[in-house]
């Protein structure tokens, strides 16, 4: 199958499980000696850092007191001024703990979701053995570009998304992507039939731990566009959907505001 190519000149394509190692060499324009150093600067300046991209977070003061806009809320705080004005300092307080526990419940479960953008974030290795021009170097990870060659060996986290070749008994640890236990044995021959993500024995995934053996692969994608960073995005762009029960409990406070109005 013919490689289509995107704005960055890089191919749009996902099934390099699928290619051949010379196939996916020619479709990424490079080779086994690997990227000049101003190839690979070009490339890196088109596609950006190999990095998941951070979401903007708001202040915690904010995120927190955005959970008191709520119908509910308004109600059962004006009734905390109510009982304060006629000077029942009880119920003022029950009433506004009610208040100040349901925002902490809300404002505990949204945190949640943030603290597994750091934990994605914190499985990216930090460097990464490259072949430039021939030679063997080591980089920081985020300077990695498509095309790129890198050498994996025992222990080493893999740093994007690879498709190997050279491989000796390489043994994967794929957990954190696939949820299966055991590791994986990779292997350097194109698949010739659709294969789920955990059988895609010749790919090598951004995050995962080689655990035995060694092999070389081409960077075939990094940043955002891994299957890692594609977890991130899922993460990132979760919105709260709006159930039944939560437009009735809406509904509810409204008609319950209009009563007391």
């Amino acid at each position: 199958m013919t490689a289509q190519q995107t704005t960055d000149g890089k191919p749009q394509t996902t099934d390099w499980y699928r290619k051949s190692v010379d196939q996916a060499m020619a479709d990424l324009q490079t080779s086994a000696e690997g990227l000049s150093p101003d190839e690979a600067e070009a490339r890196l300046l088109r596609v950006g850092p190999n990095a998941l991209p951070a979401k903007d977070v708001d202040p915690l003061w904010l995120r927190f007191a955005r959970h008191f806009n709520d119908v509910l809320i308004y109600i059962l705080l004006a009734g905390a001024v109510a009982t304060a004005l006629m000077g029942h300092w009880t119920d003022t307080i029950v009433i506004l703990l009610v208040a100040v526990i349901n925002a902490g419940i809300g404002f505990f479960q949204e945190n949640k979701a943030e603290k597994s953008l750091a934990a994605l974030r914190g499985m990216l290795s930090s460097t990464a053995h490259v072949v430039r021009n021939g030679k063997k170097i080591e980089m920081d990870a985020a300077q990695l570009v498509p095309g790129d060659i890198v050498i994996l060996r025992p222990g080493d986290k893999i740093p994007a998304d690879v498709r190997l070749f050279d491989v000796h008994h390489l043994q994967v640890e794929e957990s954190m992507l696939t949820g299966e236990s055991l590791t994986v044995g990779k292997h350097a021959a194109a698949l010739d039939k659709d294969a789920l993500l955990a059988d895609r024995t010749n790919l090598g995934f951004s995050g995962t731990n080689v655990s035995a053996g060694n092999a070389r692969g081409v960077v075939i994608e990094t940043g955002g566009n891994t299957e890692l960073g594609r977890i991130n995005k899922l993460i990132a762009n979760v919105d709260e959907s709006e159930t039944p029960l939560l437009r009735q409990i809406a509904e509810l406070g409204k008609r319950i505001f209009q009563l007391i109005v």
